[in-house]
């Protein structure tokens, strides 16, 4: 029997464990997306304790600890912080083969040398050897981040958000990690939201814009983008539980636009017009700029009325949706590819019945000289656990290269939350290994070390141009 979670955890043949001893194991991370607080890297204030690490905003571990019937005061509400802890200690053991249970332990391992399973019956001393580790100063978000090799993160901003904490890293030579922040404009599409207009004065008000139409819109916009290109950024984000797939000639736009900032309620064709014409000319911006697309296509927000009404919006309620992808999704790309504007396009899908649509689709839009340019991206939220890793990785090298792949992100908010890269390097190696111990890729040490350090961090650096 093997030891639990020891140095070769998920690591089931020998050249497994030598990819990852020898290369993966010290490849440093560009963790491209994620959902980190620049104010609170440039801060670095040591949490007080574990708890505001790990329960502060983690809805993984606020559904565990729901399901095992914990009050919500325990999970997102306003009980003590150490009732809290022992609350998800409670939960823990009942989650076997569950992520949260090998993160949780990769990160008591990584950055508090416990190597004891979490449970209730040692939740005390546990509570207590983390608090004293984390009184010594030293805990803080810049040390996580360099403890863990990290050397570039993009953080997730929306356009009307101040970038001031981007601006003060960026000119600071004592941190050494790039901290670029990486666009989401998802609240201006939103045209459906009760909240879209005054969203839309907020976005004028960062940009000195009055937003009145189309046209001064976009003006706001490429003015933020402007900010976000001189902060270094990279990339943009989208999220859609559905793709829109609307086309609209410019008057039915405009007319669409002044319809929804006079508050009247829009058709689902209006709605979904104005987005998918607005994503293409974000898209078309992109490529203009260099940046790199990322769409998360997939969920069904706020499945739980009653507990998005009592705890909010983005708190464990939403789940995996299944709306048609690959038509809408081909019109979007083609219409951007017959243009000369499809930018660099990461396409992350969270129901896993989509794999073969997104992945085969990657491999029809492509462009000489831009190796990988379309990405079938790494197995994201309600797939990020090792079934979910490992079945994208099959359908990627499927339908695809998988030498080109840039690998994994955390799509976090935790500092702690970097031992995913490593759980997702152990698959991948394990992976990889496999297929030269079935015969199936050669034990080539030179194509090995290649394809290893290139998913582990190469060719996210050359893709993102970092």
């Amino acid at each position: 029997m093997k030891a639990f979670m020891d140095e070769h955890f998920l690591l089931k043949n020998e050249t497994a464990k030598r990819l990852y001893h020898q290369y993966a194991e010290h490849m440093p991370i560009i963790d491209y997306h994620c959902h980190l607080s620049a104010k609170d890297i440039w801060e670095n204030r040591p949490a007080e304790n574990i708890t505001q690490i790990w329960l502060g905003d983690d809805h993984y571990k606020w559904r565990l600890m729901r399901q095992n019937g914990e009050p919500e005061a325990f999970v997102s509400g306003q009980g003590g912080d150490k009732e809290r802890f022992m609350a998800f200690a409670r939960t823990l053991p009942y989650a076997a083969g569950n992520p949260v249970f090998h993160w949780t332990h990769l990160e008591l391992q990584r950055y508090f040398g416990i190597r004891e399973t979490l449970n209730e019956a040692n939740a005390e001393a546990i509570w207590a050897e983390t608090l004293r580790a984390l009184s010594d100063g030293k805990h803080t978000p810049q040390t996580f981040i360099e403890q863990s090799n990290v050397y570039a993160l993009c953080t997730t901003e929306d356009p009307a958000d101040t970038l001031e904490y981007h601006e003060k890293l960026a000119k600071w030579a004592g941190f050494k990690t790039k901290v670029l922040p990486a666009m989401r404009p998802d609240a201006a599409l939103a045209i459906e939201k009760a909240g879209w207009r005054a969203y839309l004065a907020r976005l004028g008000e960062c940009a000195g814009v009055s937003i009145h139409s189309m046209e001064t819109l976009k003006q706001a916009l490429l003015i933020r983008m402007d900010a976000f290109d001189a902060c270094g950024c990279v990339a943009s984000d989208h999220g859609f539980e559905y793709m829109p797939d609307v086309r609209l000639d410019d008057g039915e736009l405009n007319a669409v636009f002044a319809k929804a900032l006079r508050g009247e309620t829009l058709s689902p064709r209006e709605r979904d017009g104005y987005k998918t014409e607005l994503m293409l000319w974000l898209a078309a911006q992109y490529h203009r700029r260099g940046w790199a697309m990322e769409l998360h296509v997939g969920a069904l927000r706020d499945a739980n009325q009653h507990g998005v009404k009592t705890v909010g919006e983005a708190k464990g309620y939403d789940t995996v949706g299944d709306a048609p992808t690959a038509l809408p999704l081909s019109h979007f790309l083609n219409a951007l590819e017959e243009r000369g504007e499809l930018p660099k396009t990461i396409l992350f899908n969270l129901n896993e019945q989509d794999n073969t649509v997104l992945s085969a689709l990657t491999g029809t839009f492509h462009e000489a000289g831009v190796p990988g340019k379309m990405q079938f991206g790494t197995a994201w939220w309600f797939q990020d656990h090792k079934d979910g890793m490992e079945k994208q990785l099959h359908t990627l090298a499927d339908h695809g290269l998988l030498g080109r792949f840039i690998g994994m992100l955390t799509d976090s908010r935790s500092f702690l939350s970097y031992t995913r890269h490593e759980y997702f390097r152990r698959i991948f190696c394990n992976f990889l290994g496999e297929l030269v111990e079935n015969g199936e890729y050669p034990e080539d040490e030179a194509m090995l070390e290649k394809m290893v350090c290139g998913v582990c961090f190469e060719n996210a650096r050359t893709y993102f141009g970092l």
